[in-house]
């Protein structure tokens, strides 16, 4: 790779994400890992940041230059606002290439194309599937997969599934590109006093991590683990909701009348704990692209559960960890026969959730693009 071209074409801007670091979210954290290895290969990435998200006053991240842009804290309109206005910071900072993530943000790729800049859009997932989202809502998220797959100059895909879709809607087989998710390799971590403070013991806790969205299940979670025979295991759960809603209002009441221990949102060595030492992971969600906490799991040895949705069986666990999507009984068995078998660790591949090998992969689109320009 050519890490010695001028500056001016290979100035990258990242929009699409809330930003970096320590913001919930699967794109989020695809991010926070991503970019400092990117700027390590020799690019400038700016990441554009939605101010209501920011708890600090970094300028800088990990070689990556930040800023902050206002956005509206709505549900439906922040993303697509934000967007806005950071395709036109990018132009303003002379960037070669601005690289979006997501659906709803891909809807502005147009709009770049027009101001001369090079789009990269990688796609995390068909988001317009969420329930959370209304039909005009689902519409515009559709306009926007189609906005990025025809318009931008390459599309970046996290799973077979999301390529597969593609290509069978839009014909773009030439400039997509199957790129995925990564893990960041797993530390042997405890935390006594966190586990005090939660009132769990290690291996003796069954964990969920996501966010409290209503197309995860976590609302089922709760009720399967009350029907079983739990043998003093407990059941955490790691995540928090981008939005106050009744779904998130409804399901935490429904974890703290059944006795279920949540943490909020956590990172680092909290977070590390947690997923060294649970009995089990599972997610039960209906909808996923290709989510980095079950990666996260496998990378720590834990043994998963998860619904058989398309996203989590392209992970290629054995078919016992899997179980029919919304099948509440089938749920209960799994988590039965887990918390009665002894505690212990599995092993699983994960060469290719490998974040730097991720980051040459995407490093050799932007040349690709640099290149041609």
């Amino acid at each position: 790779m050519k890490q010695d071209l001028p500056e001016d074409k290979i100035k990258i801007v990242v929009t699409g994400t809330r930003g970096i670091p320590n913001i919930m979210g699967g794109v989020e954290t695809h991010c926070e890992e991503l970019f400092p290895r990117i700027v390590a290969k020799g690019y400038n990435v700016t990441v554009i940041r939605r101010k209501s998200y920011v708890r600090d006053n970094f300028r800088k991240f990990s070689g990556v230059d930040l800023v902050d842009i206002d956005a509206p804290k709505s549900k439906s309109f922040e993303a697509i606002i934000h967007t806005w206005r950071a395709v036109w910071k990018a132009k303003k900072l002379h960037a070669r290439i601005i690289h979006i993530h997501a659906c709803g943000p891909a809807i502005l790729t147009p709009l770049a194309r027009l101001l001369g800049l090079k789009v990269v859009f990688t796609h995390h997932g068909q988001d317009y599937e969420r329930e959370k989202w209304g039909w005009a809502a689902k519409l515009m998220l559709r306009f926007g997969e189609a906005m990025g797959a025809l318009f931008a100059n390459e599309v970046i895909v996290i799973s077979q599934v999301i390529l597969r879709l593609l290509e069978k809607k839009y014909r773009i087989h030439k400039k997509m590109h199957l790129i995925y998710n990564g893990v960041t390799p797993a530390e042997d971590v405890s935390h006594p006093l966190y586990f005090e403070e939660l009132g769990i013991e290690e291996g003796k806790y069954i964990l969920g991590m996501c966010r409290f969205a209503p197309e995860k299940n976590l609302h089922q979670l709760i009720e399967a683990f009350s029907k079983i025979e739990n043998h003093g295991c407990k059941l955490v759960i790691a995540g928090d909701s981008d939005f106050e809603d009744d779904y998130s209002i409804r399901l935490k009441r429904m974890a703290y009348e059944r006795g279920v221990v949540l943490t909020g949102f956590i990172k680092g060595k909290r977070l590390q704990a947690l997923l060294n030492h649970c009995r089990c992971y599972v997610l039960p969600s209906s909808h996923e692209g290709l989510p980095i906490a079950l990666l996260e799991a496998m990378s720590y040895g834990s043994k998963i559960i998860v619904s058989d949705i398309p996203a989590n069986k392209e992970v290629g666990l054995p078919a016992n960890h899997y179980f029919h999507c919304g099948d509440i009984p089938e749920l209960v068995a799994k988590l039965q026969e887990n918390v009665d078998l002894p505690y212990q660790k599995q092993v699983y591949e994960m060469k290719k959730y490998n974040w730097d090998h991720i980051a040459g992969q995407v490093a050799e689109v932007y040349d690709s693009l640099v290149k041609k320009a």
